[in-house]
């Protein structure tokens, strides 16, 4: 498994992956982390409200100002809130505080909040297995009892049956037993070939930073070997085991870990056995500090293959060495940055690729680098008439490939919704894979002799089953099924499309119980993320069932920024077009109130990282449109983000306010900039954590005291402050079930 960047924007994939969807979670994890498990469950309960609590008594905080006041190209702007930007200060320290107890207090008395709480602790407290990973002769594959914090890493013998998991399983990592509150986590993991090792990396206290250490998977002892300071990177093993790449940055400054800029990504060989002072540089480009490595080495050990990425845009360069030359140069076969190249597999001197080249909803092709290698001259890119198309775009979008045997498997989807597809080498389509309904499969994973391969499947009211599928057939049979306290059977998902703005057609998944009416009564929660190339698919949650089982609507809307119609899709919602993911999401909460689904004072809307930045400008553009607000590790000052951290990559996305030309568009929706004194905005409870050093805390911070300043009625602004946490990933159970105890009774209470 890859761990990426904003997540270089969404969510990584977990352990072992293709390389395709490694690249694409480099992309994704440079931004965002998903808000919501892929789980199950659901029954009806009744959650009733006493009076609304009397937010006229709530006394907020009193954040001081500060006289800043900043020049962007001839403009002024003050931040008089600028010091709450120092997450390390005492003054900051006692201002979250403050914060936290006021915000606990209000929650505290709310009369939905225990009875939510234990319906999510229901909930969650069902088994659940992720996707086997094979290796050798060995199944590895993590496993969660219901209620624990972090799920466990197991091995067991390959080709054994769903049934025989339990029996013949041994734990490989308790990542439970790393720390007292849960929040050390088991972050990627990669077996090696023989699957007799495991590199895994840990993750301490929702920080992007990780460690890597080896694991013995007969003996289940670690080696001495420690890699430090890697950040947005998966590993590659040498083609003997013997040891892996990996990529990593300087040590950072003490007292700027979470804070300090990341640039300057270096690729490193590691060898077993030996001190990480001894590593072995490959490749690093300091005269390009954005750059970063991802490095694969392919199956038949040839070949290192390094895709180049640059910040959170989706375009790649491509570097190979040749391994039959350990010591030879790293050459370049893809340059320009002119479009995403994510490398799956190699067949002797061909390397295939997923590419959106001419093709904004993908293609594969194959370069043939043998001559190219061979020329001790040739410093350029492989001649580009020598490129072979296997199979050209189609009107779905293709989101990952994977080459099993002779077969290529191809995931798609189809408004938004999955579809897998079986091809020749040579780009022949063989057929279609069968999937047990309308949702999202994922999987398909496996080295290229592989007789066996897996897929997981869900959506908003099926918990993800797994399906083992016969590679040379391409039959898939169910493998196993978690049984969840959840009567799924009530409740029903359609998709339907609104118009935005400018006309275009929007699709929104809408789940909700069978039986509920079209009177604007619903309670309703809207979704949405609309950046980075990411696509949003159905998947279940205990969170999301328990939102369903106490009453409520769940809508999803894909909007423009995402990837879900492919690179124009993308690209129409970005830097100077980002206004258009804004109208796409009004326009979504117009359309369940004209169909009355729900209505304004009964609508709320989520949304985390670039989402967050999604609820903090339309709340602010249209504050009357909304019952409540759910701003999620947002990225709420649209002038200072690139200059924290890993920020300075989201330039491409958003455009930054070092260019004169954006800034007047940042300016236009940056939510911070947008709060308006004595306006009267929805109920918003601002969700950040203390140690996310992706999204540093600061924008919500500034945002909410912000808007606690400028609130004129008496709906609540509050703000809500996670210790030992991050942007999500690795966050224990017990800390996911205490907060949508809170998200869902805030809502319960304001709506």
């Amino acid at each position: 498994m890859s761990d990426s960047m904003f997540d270089r924007c969404h969510r990584a994939p977990e352990s072992s992956t293709s390389p395709a969807l490694l690249a694409a979670a480099v992309a994704t994890i440079l931004f965002h982390a998903s808000p919501f498990d892929h789980v199950h469950a659901q029954s009806t309960t009744e959650f009733t409200t006493a009076p609304m609590t009397n937010t006229e008594s709530i006394q907020y905080p009193k954040t001081e100002t500060v006289d800043v006041i900043d020049d962007y190209h001839g403009r002024k702007v003050a931040d008089p809130y600028r010091w709450l930007e120092d997450v390390e200060s005492d003054d900051t320290a006692a201002w979250v505080t403050a914060q936290n107890e006021v915000t606990q207090a209000y929650l505290n008395e709310l009369s939905s909040r225990g009875p939510m709480r234990d319906k999510l602790e229901q909930l969650w407290n069902y088994s659940r297995t992720g996707l086997p990973v094979r290796r050798g002769d060995r199944y590895f594959f993590s496993h969660n009892d219901g209620l624990q914090n972090q799920s466990i890493l197991y091995v067991a013998p390959a080709g054994i049956s769903a049934d025989e998991l339990t029996e013949k399983r041994t734990v490989l990592i308790d990542p439970n037993t790393l720390s007292e509150d849960g929040t050390v986590a088991l972050g990627s993991w990669h077996p090696s070939d023989d699957g007799k090792l495991l590199a895994y990396s840990i993750a301490d206290g929702g920080s992007d930073w990780r460690t890597w250490r080896v694991r013995n998977a007969e003996t289940g002892e670690d080696t001495d070997d420690v890699v430090m300071w890697s950040k947005f990177s998966g590993i590659a093993w040498t083609p003997n085991s013997d040891g892996f790449y990996y990529a990593r940055y300087a040590e950072p400054v003490e007292g700027e870990e979470l804070t300090g800029t990341n640039e300057n990504q270096m690729l490193y060989l590691h060898r077993l056995g030996t001190p990480q002072s001894e590593d072995t540089l490959v490749y690093s480009r300091p005269d390009e500090p954005q750059w970063g490595f991802s490095p694969t080495v392919t199956e038949n050990e040839r070949f290192l293959v390094i895709e180049n990425w640059k910040g959170t845009e989706p375009k790649t360069q491509v570097f190979v060495r040749d391994l039959r030359n350990a010591d030879g140069p790293v050459r370049p076969i893809i340059t320009g940055f002119d479009a995403d190249y994510r490398f799956f597999a190699a067949v002797d001197s061909v390397l295939y690729f997923l590419t959106d080249l001419d093709a904004p909803r993908r293609r594969v092709i194959a370069i043939d680098v043998e001559k190219h290698l061979a020329d001790p001259n040739a410093m350029q890119e492989v001649n580009r008439s020598t490129w072979q198309s296997i199979f050209d775009e189609t009107t779905d979008t293709l989101e990952d490939v994977s080459m099993l045997g002779d077969t290529i498997y191809a995931s798609y989807l189809s408004d938004a919704l999955s579809k897998v597809v079986r091809y020749s080498l040579d780009g022949e389509r063989i057929g279609a894979v069968t999937l047990p309904g309308k949702g999202s499969a994922g999987g398909f994973g496996g080295r290229s002799d592989a007789k066996e391969t897996f897929f997981s499947f869900s959506n908003y009211v099926t918990p993800p089953s797994l399906h083992r599928v016969d590679v040379a057939t391409g039959d898939s049979e169910l493998w196993l099924r978690p049984e969840v306290p959840f009567d799924v059977t009530d409740y029903v998902t359609e998709q339907v499309f609104c118009k935005s703005k400018d006309g275009t057609r929007v699709p929104i998944l809408i789940t909700r119980h069978r039986d509920q009416k079209n009177d604007g009564s619903n309670r309703t929660l809207l979704y949405a993320y609309g950046g980075f190339n990411i696509s949003l698919t159905p998947s279940y949650s205990p969170a999301i069932a328990a939102w369903l089982d106490s009453g409520g609507v769940y809508a999803v809307a894909n909007l423009r920024g995402g990837g879900e119609y492919g690179s124009q899709w993308h690209e129409d919602g970005m830097r100077l077009k980002k206004q258009n993911v804004f109208d796409d999401f009004i326009a979504s909460a117009e359309y369940l109130i004209d169909q009355g689904i729900t209505r304004s004072d009964k609508l709320a809307i989520r949304g985390g990282s670039n989402g967050g930045l999604l609820v903090g400008a339309v709340m602010t553009q249209r504050p009357e449109l909304f019952g409540a607000c759910l701003p999620a590790v947002g990225v709420m000052d649209m002038l200072r983000y690139h200059k924290f951290t890993i920020g300075w990559a989201w330039a491409t996305e958003f455009g930054s306010s070092d260019e004169e030309d954006q800034i007047d568009n940042l300016l236009s929706y940056s939510p911070l900039h947008n709060v308006k004194p004595g306006s009267c905005y929805p109920a918003t409870l601002v969700t950040t954590a203390d140690r996310d050093d992706r999204v540093v805390p600061g924008h919500s911070f500034k945002f909410a005291a912000a808007l606690q300043a400028a609130q004129s009625c008496d709906t609540p602004v509050l703000i809500r402050i996670e210790t030992r946490a991050g942007h999500g990933a690795g966050t224990p159970t017990s800390k996911k079930i205490d907060e949508y105890a809170d998200l869902w009774s805030f809502l319960i209470e304001n709506l």
